[in-house]
């Protein structure tokens, strides 16, 4: 009877959650198909059209995907080599990195730009175009830094680092196979969680391609301002383009023993 009484309330929180985060969506989308009302026509593409046939719209989607997985790659391969290594010899270290999180949510985002620009004013960083997105690609590490970190940080801790690695040694395996072929099969679901939160942060960032003047994709929305339902209908493509985005990297980075796994099943 318990067991009864959990799983409908399970499903009434899954109802609530559902109808509190897909009924603004619905609304939007509703908004978005209405620039023709008057006219007599209830649903209309119209601004859906003009937003996918302007040129900049695509140029500054492929600028953000570019730059957002630029950024995931970045990001993991500094943190996954790093956290291994606290893991396991100098787990001191781990409330340090911890610390280290809190940073870039602490200090805003406006600041971390403006001091880089003043740390790197006098190198080519600052006076060109290609600097100034390398510039922003370290921003960005920077700023998705906590994100990235706790689902790779979970993913060790979930599992016993010193004995596989003890164990791989004791078969000749070299710190580079270890890594490869050992401890990164046994934290793969962190590493994807990750890859995909810091990608998504990405591409949906503003503040700091505004500052660093880079046309991304965020900076195309907001620079749709000469019709009231551009904007709305970009921002459920945005939502879409997040979402599929996530589902063919998840689908491209997928372990090959999962591939295996589902082909089996199929």
């Amino acid at each position: 009877m318990a067991k009864n009484r959990t799983s409908v309330f399970s499903w009434v929180w899954l109802l609530i959650g559902i109808l509190y985060l897909g009924l603004p969506l619905l609304s939007t989308l509703g908004y978005s198909l209405s620039p023709e009302v008057r006219a007599g026509n209830p649903i209309s593409f119209s601004a859906y059209f003009d937003v996918l046939s302007d040129p900049k719209f695509s140029a500054n989607l492929w600028f953000s995907i570019g730059a957002g997985l630029l950024t995931t790659v970045i990001s993991t391969m500094l943190l996954v080599p790093t956290t291994y290594w606290v893991q396991l010899r100098m787990p001191y270290l781990r409330s340090t990195l911890e610390l280290m999180t809190l940073l870039p949510i602490v200090v805003p985002v406006i600041v971390q730009v403006f001091g880089l620009l003043a740390l790197y004013r006098s190198t080519f960083l600052v006076n060109g175009s290609g600097g100034l997105y390398i510039l922003m690609i370290g921003a960005y590490i920077i700023w998705a830094f906590p994100y990235t970190y706790r689902p790779i940080s979970a993913a060790f801790q979930a599992i016993n680092v010193k004995v596989l690695t003890e164990a791989a040694q004791s078969l000749g395996a070299s710190w580079i196979t270890i890594l490869l072929r050992v401890i990164l099969p046994n934290v793969w679901g962190g590493v994807l969680n990750s890859a995909f939160i810091t990608f998504a942060l990405a591409l949906g960032e503003f503040t700091i391609s505004s500052l660093l003047a880079q046309q991304t994709f965020s900076m195309y929305q907001f620079g749709v301002k000469d019709d009231i339902y551009k904007p709305i209908a970009f921002t459920v493509i945005s939502f879409a383009l997040t979402w599929f985005f996530i589902a063919v990297l998840q689908q491209v980075t997928k372990h090959p023993s999962q591939r295996n796994a589902a082909r089996t099943t199929r």
